[in-house]
């Protein structure tokens, strides 16, 4: 098993607007090539704490990290119930998995804490160390979290790629 490092980076904010705004910064991050493979999403509960995933570009922008990572982070952090956008866990398919079984749960319930005292958050996944780039870019949340999770990335990159498949047959 060849692990590595995952990094997963979730920022909260007061509205959705906010949290575009950043989204908008770590695009254009990794446009100039400061921020490599990654996917991210911006993720809003309404009143009654349901849950959505905002994707705003195509899934071939970023090839299979796109949709399946976030997907697999949300569906550790939220129940199924909870989710409005029931897509993104089945998209995220096995890698769950990977994600599930290189993070403590320490992390998790940290991160779910996190998103619970907010209406809006930016869930960044990358496959490499995102806090000092992210840094300069999030300037709006209210709070910030990094934790880095072991993964066989190789692994990892499979299950992501076969979740890619599954959801463009879906689109057809």
């Amino acid at each position: 098993m060849a692990d590595e490092s995952v990094f997963i980076y979730l920022a909260t904010y007061e509205t959705e607007a906010e949290a575009k705004l950043d989204y908008d910064a770590v695009k254009d991050l990794h446009s100039t090539g400061i921020v490599g493979t990654y996917d991210a999403a911006i993720i809003t509960k309404d009143a009654d704490g349901k849950v959505k995933v905002h994707k705003h570009e195509k899934p071939t922008q970023h090839g299979a990290w796109t949709g399946a990572a976030v997907g697999a982070v949300v569906g550790i952090l939220f129940p199924p119930a909870l989710l409005l956008d029931i897509a993104v866990g089945g998209l995220a398919g096995g890698a769950i998995g990977h994600f599930w079984n290189g993070m403590s749960r320490k992390d998790v319930m940290e991160l779910g804490e996190l998103m619970d005292d907010s209406s809006a958050a930016l869930l960044v996944v990358g496959r490499s160390k995102l806090d000092k780039a992210l840094e300069k870019a999030v300037t709006r949340a209210n709070k910030v979290v990094e934790k880095e999770i072991k993964a066989d990335v190789k692994e990892l990159d499979k299950e992501l790629k076969k979740a890619e498949k599954e959801a463009e047959k879906d689109d057809k």
